[in-house]
């Protein structure tokens, strides 16, 4: 599951995960240690790897570009979250505030969501343009051996929350 900040991956990975029994592994996790310190990139390394080395998973998110390769080499689906920038900002936006209340369950833990809204904002604008362009590259090269879905609209990621099959 990738895509940009704000877009519903992390509700639609519980629901996938729900549906066919899959250990939801979150990179935001593996990537973020309490206060938003990085994770030093061994540990992040050897984490991501045994990660993909169960006999099914299901990890949501970016993390690092060379991850995102492993990712996709590994995997049988992979599912596209690729909403227009606006609606992953106007998301992550509403996100943020909420996050003010009720914290952000699914969030990695001690780290407190409001802080790092420019950061956020900054790194949606660098994946939707550099990341993105070189993700649908990549798709490109698994169209053959990956199932893959591309979820474009609101009406399509609910439609497949309710049904992932």
């Amino acid at each position: 599951m990738i895509g940009n900040a704000g877009g519903g991956k992390s509700r639609l990975s519980a629901a996938i995960c729900a549906k066919h029994d899959l250990p939801n592994i979150s990179i935001d996790h593996l990537q973020w240690q309490p206060g938003w310190v990085p994770t030093p990139s061994d540990q992040f390394a050897a984490a991501h790897h045994a990660a993909l080395a169960q006999s099914r998973w299901l990890i949501d998110g970016y993390g690092p570009w060379a991850s995102v390769v492993e990712r996709l080499n590994a995997s049988d689906t992979i599912i596209f979250v690729d909403f227009p920038l606006w609606r992953h900002y106007w998301w992550a936006t509403k996100r943020q505030i909420k996050s003010v209340f009720v914290g952000r369950p699914d969030g990695p833990e001690g780290c407190p969501m409001l802080p790092i809204t420019f950061k956020l904002y900054k790194m949606m604008w660098h994946v939707h343009q550099k990341s993105r362009p070189r993700l649908l590259n990549e798709l490109q090269k698994h169209a053959q051996t990956s199932r893959i879905i591309h979820i474009r609209s609101p009406k399509e990621l609910n439609a497949f929350k309710r049904n992932p099959v």
